[in-house]
């Protein structure tokens, strides 16, 4: 850019020039802001002072736009199969040098494992914290110089998903106009040309960020759901205990004979602890239940069948319940109960 000054003709002597000029702030001069820059020149003739002579130059500031999206929850929010309004936080900040509007949008990878469901974007009330005072949003309305904006992508989680899946998403902010509150402004692109200095330009100055480039108005954030689950194994065995012909000894099912059904309920290791475990049978026409006959919370022998374990669960129009206890990571725990075939 270049500035020229015009002077009234100078008669010889002796001439000093004086500059004045504005201190830019610490956000930068905003946008628009009318910058005058006056030169006087004072001058003797003939050892006496003359009327000094004036110059001015005088330009606007041009509008710098810069803006940055920063993730506020840890790398990976963890959440659970099924999990309603799952939340990662995101500070969005101008560091423009105007007021501008923010669009934002949610994209979803296609190289991760799941898509969440119900995405939504809700503008923070001012707490830090999501909760129902929040605003649903799909912009940034009038954001000034310096301000940073707290926001939270909101999401459902499939009851699908299993342990260790991941759903990686990406907040983008797009500068616009602001100006026009209640409405989003036009999308911002750089001035192309020579500077006009009567006149506000835009310049382009936002850095790369997630899959996007330098000096586009738009800047990208990632998030991502880690699903921590349990991840249970359910096996169902039985043996026979006695029969009316060979008592104990090398029983076999015949008619009379009592049965002893163990469901082993196991949980993998490094997975989430299951809870409020409960273990339903419904038993045959065939089988007679042999009463007070249910274990819960015991375990597996040498040999894969339940043993130990304490009285409980309970029996209704041949249902049997046993609730167990919860079955942490790398943990089984078993239900066992007996009948005696017809």
């Amino acid at each position: 850019m270049t500035r020229s000054f015009t002077f009234a003709a100078l008669a010889a002597g002796t001439a000093m020039v004086a500059l004045q000029s504005v201190p830019a702030l610490a956000e930068g001069t905003s946008a628009g802001t009318v910058i005058t820059n006056t030169a006087t020149v004072d001058y003797r003739v003939g050892g006496i002072d003359q009327t000094e002579v004036v110059a001015s130059d005088t330009f606007e500031v041009d509008r710098k736009i810069n803006l940055i999206v920063t993730r506020i929850s840890g790398p990976a929010v963890s959440v659970s199969p099924g999990q309603t309004g799952a939340v990662i936080a995101f500070d969005v900040t101008n560091l423009s040098n105007d007021t501008i509007d923010l669009a934002l949008a949610v994209i979803q990878s296609s190289a991760d494992n799941f898509d969440v469901d119900n995405v939504r974007i809700f503008r923070d009330d001012g707490n830090g914290s999501f909760d129902g005072a929040d605003t649903l949003i799909t912009s940034l309305d009038e954001v000034v110089e310096d301000a940073s904006v707290r926001v939270f992508v909101v999401s459902d989680v499939s009851l699908s998903s299993t342990n260790g899946e991941d759903a990686e998403l990406v907040l983008s902010a797009t500068a616009h106009s602001g100006g026009s509150p209640g409405t989003l402004g036009a999308v911002l692109v750089s001035t192309p040309g020579p500077d006009d200095p009567q006149g506000v330009e835009t310049v382009l100055a936002d850095g790369a960020g997630e899959d996007d480039v330098d000096f586009d108005g738009v800047y990208n954030a990632p998030g991502s759901f880690t699903v921590f689950a349990a991840s249970l194994n359910v096996a169902k065995t039985s043996r026979v205990i006695d029969d009316p012909v060979n008592s104990t000894t090398n029983p076999k099912a015949i008619p009379g004979a009592t049965v002893e059904y163990c469901i082993a309920v196991s949980n993998a290791a490094g997975a989430a602890t299951a809870s409020n475990v409960e273990v339903t049978d419904v038993l045959p026409g065939d089988l007679t239940f042999v009463v007070g006959s249910i274990r819960i919370n015991g375990t597996l022998d040498g040999s894969g069948n339940c043993t130990g374990g304490d009285p409980g669960g309970s029996i209704a129009v041949r249902t049997i319940t046993a609730p167990l206890s919860d079955v942490a990571a790398g943990e089984t725990r078993t239900a066992a109960f007996r009948a005696a075939i017809n």
